[in-house]
């Protein structure tokens, strides 16, 4: 098999998604096939593997040849760890594989995905990649979306560029979650997720690309009253989910997509939610907080 890259449907859908072929990723990567998928990253920001059937060692093995991995923090359930410390449990799932109820406390965090946002921006230092892996998806829905941060930034008003240059943004899961009117936090998740400052203007470093850096996670603009923050970051992320920019995925069992979080944002869509939907998320971690990039 000879690996390639190549875009999805380039005619009707953005040319930053891409769908690679020829690889098992199931097996060890050699450096010269590591090396052509981050090539493919850097050049599209979202790649579709179709039929990989990872399990999470595989998966995470995979995962390594972009740089080391985040840990998760969202697999506590009941006191328990569904998955282990390095895979994210995107699932609808109890630790006993039993539905989550309608009016379950994880649940509800969890519709926050449904917001458009870049993984981990409330972190200090953000995340690289996110690999999503599709083992049990619903009978229809669960779409994810993922939206070009670089061509939102391409196609900005040379006048409204010049506005988020130097901008520096909070970001805070307590502010994405309150706006689905999820509020009730313990002291506890209320120091964990204490805002962190991030660049609203990014350049890649492999590409020299320069992005939006957006996400609902951002709630206030460093100077700004918070009225006109809010206000400006919700017209450029309308400007930036312009369907002309967006990319729809529809998940098949053992789909795995890779997506850059610096030059990208996503969401997930809904879906019966009495149905299992369980998913599995490695995420590579950066390396240098935005702050410590050039502008």
């Amino acid at each position: 098999m000879t690996l390639s890259i190549k875009a999805i449907d380039p005619v009707s859908r953005p040319f930053f998604a891409g769908v690679v072929s020829g690889i098992d990723i199931t097996r060890p990567l050699t450096a010269d096939e590591a090396a052509e998928i981050e090539r493919g990253m850097d050049e599209f920001g979202v790649l579709v593997f179709h039929d990989q059937a990872l399990t999470d060692e595989t998966q995470m093995a995979f995962s390594r040849n972009f740089g080391e991995l985040e840990l998760a923090t969202n697999n506590l359930r009941d006191g328990r760890d569904r998955l282990g410390k390095h895979i994210a449990d995107i699932s609808n799932l109890d630790i006993d594989n039993n539905v989550l109820g309608r009016e379950n406390r994880r649940r509800l965090f969890s519709l926050g995905t449904r917001l458009w946002h870049s993984d981990s921006s409330f972190k200090v230092v953000p995340a690289k990649f996110s690999l999503l892996s599709a083992r049990i998806i619903p009978d229809a829905g669960g779409n994810t979306e993922f939206a070009d941060m670089r061509a939102a930034w391409d196609t900005l008003d040379p006048e409204l560029r010049a506005e988020c240059e130097g901008l520096v943004c909070e970001h805070s899961q307590l502010f994405s979650r309150a706006l689905i009117g999820f509020g009730e936090f313990t002291d506890e998740e209320r120091k964990q997720f204490a805002p962190v400052q991030q660049r609203l203007v990014r350049t890649h470093p492999s590409t020299g690309r320069r992005s939006l850096y957006l996400a609902s996670h951002a709630g206030t603009i460093l100077g700004w009253p918070v009225p006109e923050a809010r206000a400006f970051l919700r017209d450029l992320t309308e400007h930036a989910t312009q369907r002309k920019f967006v990319y729809s995925h529809k998940w098949s069992v053992n789909d795995l997509v890779v997506w850059d979080n610096r030059a990208t944002m996503h969401r997930s869509r809904p879906f019966d939610a009495t149905q299992v939907r369980d998913m599995h998320r490695t995420t590579v971690a950066g390396v240098r907080s935005t702050m410590a990039e050039a502008a």
